[in-house]
């Protein structure tokens, strides 16, 4: 009888991203485009700053510090690649422009909630995008239409809801039928454990699902394939569809050997889902059936953010300061 071959081990960082000096806490890719002719890699840090990363050079080609030693929680470029967004602790948006060298805050948006959860934007026509952020009252979201800051609407629960706050936001949009404009989609988990799906123009709850006992942490959602992944405080990653009518429905539950999910990604070829642990871990799942395919041992604290860059590079920013840069199952 033929001895059973053990699974290869998991394979170490592609390279390992030092100097924030602080916890990482967002990460986002930006690569080449008209303005940004390098890829990129974008961190946000426990002490207020932004790392603008070469992933060529591996090193920090600039540190951007407009959030007055506040945490920065979240980071995302536009579409037109020579601008980022920057959300901190202190109640600041920050719009930069990257274009020709500059690093500059050229427009921002004061927040009026203190919570944690990160912001959303939905890439619109002639330089125009959407914008979700954590609104004034504690179970509010607001929509902006950018860059002109002009309120869309305020989406607040039924007064019997009780969801408690939003923890993270996803904009997306609905393909549109025949005869129809594309519907802007907002998905949102909150603190009681549900996720919720917003119909922004209708200003309205399409559908509500109760996914976790715990606050939910992080959300992605895969619009090809009209399927999305959540991650709690608790063990369970649960994996959940967008169905008929704009109605959501759990597919699936998963529970993990330890509790705490800071993050979760999708790779933009809708292949691989990476979740970031509060156990140190980084684990790596086939999206579509769920088969676990590796557990990232390589962080020394809770792993906080993780992003997939368009040619499948995978980046984990943790505590322990590093961020981690993988290449995994690689794309044909």
């Amino acid at each position: 009888m033929a001895a059973l071959v053990p699974p290869p081990p998991p394979p170490d960082p592609q390279f390992v991203l030092r100097g924030t000096r602080s916890a990482v806490n967002a990460l986002c890719f930006c690569e080449g485009s008209q303005a940004l002719e390098r890829p990129l890699l974008f961190s946000g840090s426990q002490s207020g700053l932004v790392h603008i990363w070469s992933l060529q050079t591996q090193r920090a080609i600039a540190v951007l510090d407009g959030h007055g030693s506040q945490s920065v929680i979240w980071v995302q470029t536009l579409p037109q690649g020579q601008q980022l967004l920057s959300q901190g602790r202190d109640l600041q948006l920050c719009l930069w422009d990257l274009a020709e060298g500059r690093n500059a805050i050229v427009d921002s948006i004061r927040l009026e909630s203190v919570g944690f959860c990160r912001s959303s934007i939905l890439a619109g026509g002639q330089q125009r995008w959407t914008l979700a952020v954590p609104g004034k009252g504690s179970d509010e979201v607001q929509i902006l239409e950018m860059p002109s800051k002009t309120s869309v609407c305020t989406l607040k629960p039924e007064a019997d809801a009780k969801p408690g706050m939003p923890m993270c936001l996803g904009l997306w949009q609905l393909s549109p039928q025949a005869n129809s404009s594309p519907r802007p989609l907002l998905l949102v988990g909150y603190e009681d454990g549900s996720v919720v799906l917003w119909d922004i123009s209708e200003r309205k709850v399409c559908s509500h699902i109760a996914c976790h006992e715990e606050p939910v942490m992080g959300l992605d959602f895969d619009s090809q394939k009209a399927r999305g992944v959540s991650g709690s405080a608790g063990k369970e990653l649960v994996v959940w569809s967008v169905d008929g009518p704009q109605s959501l429905q759990v597919c699936g539950t998963h529970k993990l050997t330890n509790p705490g999910i800071a993050d979760v990604a999708i790779r933009p070829d809708h292949k691989i889902l990476a979740t970031a642990g509060w156990d140190c871990r980084i684990r790596v799942f086939h999206w579509r059936t769920m088969k676990a395919l590796a557990v990232l041992a390589f962080h020394s604290a809770s792993v906080n953010c993780v992003a997939f860059a368009t040619n499948g590079l995978l980046a984990a920013g943790s505590k322990d300061q590093r961020i981690s840069v993988w290449s995994l199952y690689s794309r044909p």
